[in-house]
Order: structure tokens, then sequence, then C-alpha cells
């Protein structure tokens, strides 16, 4: 693998652009502290197989969060150059990458998952908020189909806030999702691997504000990330087990992030799957990967060797 030429690819168009810088320049650093031969490229989606090919890449390590590289799109011009990457297939990704259709095939396949509704552009001429209050009451949280890093995301607390959330969440996607709110503990179970995929220590989020929002992920000092999570034993495999199965379902390979909401009852439930998770210095998997006494730098490098698996 060192005698290939990397390009860890970053940036693009989409509106976690920043994230992913931050998440590409991290990995590029920890693949050259290995020796990888390894270069950095800024996605210009129009130009980005001339990039690839200007650079006689054999290889890419995708740090594109959201848009082209989160959705299978660049899976599906890699796989079309025969060029390997790491993470996620193309349907795997795009899949993840869409709430509306995770939603469906979590309910279908018997994960628990918060009970929701979804809306479409072609619903927006009818008076949704008054349907929403209607069937979830309140607090309720509205999120666009297609967005992460929490973009789009709005827990309503009030009825009068409803009307915002639903035009806040379409800015970003044609189908948003209206779920229940679960009250309880925030998890999130980062999973590495691919045939026979290993669920790594649980990560309690504790917010200062009370929401995961963005700006509670980016700040440093603004969470505390327990780690491993406060839960016994048998609650603890359970959520794992759950996590496990969600990633499976989905097909996922190589890394993955499950995001879980525990009530009082200790229920888990399945938010969404991430398939190119965060890799900045406020990011949970290396995080969960440090509790096991995986470093950054090693886990970088774990990831990329995933793809000649």
């Amino acid at each position: 693998m060192k005698n290939k030429k990397i390009a860890v690819v970053m940036g693009g168009p989409s509106a976690e652009r920043e994230v992913s810088l931050n998440t590409g320049r991290a990995i590029l650093a920890a693949l050259q502290e290995k020796g990888y031969n390894a270069i950095g490229i800024d996605l210009a989606p129009r130009h980005f197989v001339d990039q690839l090919k200007k650079e006689k890449i054999d290889l890419v390590f995708n740090a594109i969060h959201g848009l082209y590289g989160e959705d299978g799109l660049i899976q599906g011009t890699l796989e079309m150059l025969g060029i390997p990457y790491t993470g996620s297939g193309v349907l795997a990704s795009a899949v993840a990458m869409d709430k509306a259709v995770t939603k469906r095939l979590f309910t279908a396949a018997g994960i628990p998952t918060p009970r929701s509704r979804l809306y479409n552009k072609h619903d927006a001429g009818r008076d949704l908020a008054s349907e929403i209050l209607l069937e979830f009451g309140m607090p309720v949280v509205v999120k666009s189909a297609a967005q992460g890093s929490s973009i789009g995301v709005v827990i309503v607390e009030e009825p009068a806030n409803i009307e915002f959330a639903v035009k806040e969440a379409f800015k970003y996607s044609d189908h948003i999702v209206v779920e229940e709110f679960i009250k309880g503990k925030e998890l999130t179970i980062s999973i590495l691997g691919t045939d026979q995929p290993e669920a790594l220590p649980i990560i309690e989020i504790v917010p200062e504000s009370g929401r995961y929002d963005y700006s509670s992920k980016y700040t440093k000092g603004a969470t505390e990330y327990i780690v491993p999570a406060r839960l016994e034993a048998e609650v603890a495999s359970y959520v794992q087990q759950v996590a496990l199965e969600a990633y499976k379902l989905l097909n996922c390979r190589g890394i993955g992030r499950v995001d879980v909401m525990l009530d009082s009852n200790n229920k888990p439930y399945v938010l969404e799957v991430n398939t190119i998770p965060g890799m900045t210095a406020t990011s949970l998997v290396p995080k969960a990967a440090a509790a096991v006494g995986i470093s950054f730098a090693d886990l970088c490098e774990r990831i990329l060797l995933m793809t000649a698996e």
C-alpha cells in the first residue's frame, strides 16, 4: 500500500465543506506520518476525474461529508474508473444519506427507530404545522432527509415554531423527516470492519446546551463525551448489537457511526447511520478508538487498509 499514491479527497461544495476540510487535513497528516504517499485534493466536482488522472491516483481516502462524498456519487465515479476507495459503496452510501429511506428500512427490518412521518415539497401547500402538532405534539424533531452535522435539524418545543422548522429543513432537501422526540441519553456507536464489523465502546454525549446541534458538535468544550457510556453491561451490549444490525442492514463497510437515543426504559432508538463520520479533533470515532488504545494515525491506517479486504 505504501507504494501507491493516495488522494485524501476533502472539501467540495456541500454545506459541510468546512467540517470535511478539517477531517481531510487531519487524515492526510496522519497518513503522511505513517509514511504513505498521500496528497490532499479539494473536490471540484466537474474536474474530479481530471484531478485524479493528473495526480495518477491509485486509491482514494474519502473525507467528503454530505453532497458528492457521502451520497454515492463519488463512489460511483470511482467504481467506473476502477479506483479503490475507503468506506461504504454506492448503494449503502446513498441509502444511509437519505434519512427517509433508512427510516423505511429500519422499520421493515424491526430495528427500533423513533416514530416518524415523511413529507416532500409537494406537501408544503398543506397546513403541515397543524398536522405535525396533532400527530406528534411537543417537542418534535424536524430534519432534512439528506444532511449531516445536524444541519437542517430543528428540535421544536413551541407550536409557533413548527412552520419555521419545516421551511428550514426544506432548504436542504426535497424531503423532510418529522420524528417523535425521544427523551433520554444520546449515544453514538462507532463501527469498524466489513465482513465481521466490530462495535467500539459507546460514547455518551452530554452537551452543555442540552441540544447536540452543529455548534455543540464543533465547538471545543461545548459538549462532554463520556466513554465508555454510563450503562449497565447488558444494556451496552444490546445497544451495540442494535447498532451493528443497522450497519449490516445498509451493507456498510470499513467505517461507520450509528447514532442512538436511549429512553428511560433503556430502549434504544436508531436515528441514523453515518458512512463518512467526522475525523476532527472533536469527532467521535477517534474518541471511541482511543478508548481501546487505537491512536488517530493507527485508526486512519486501519480504515485505509480495509480497502484491500
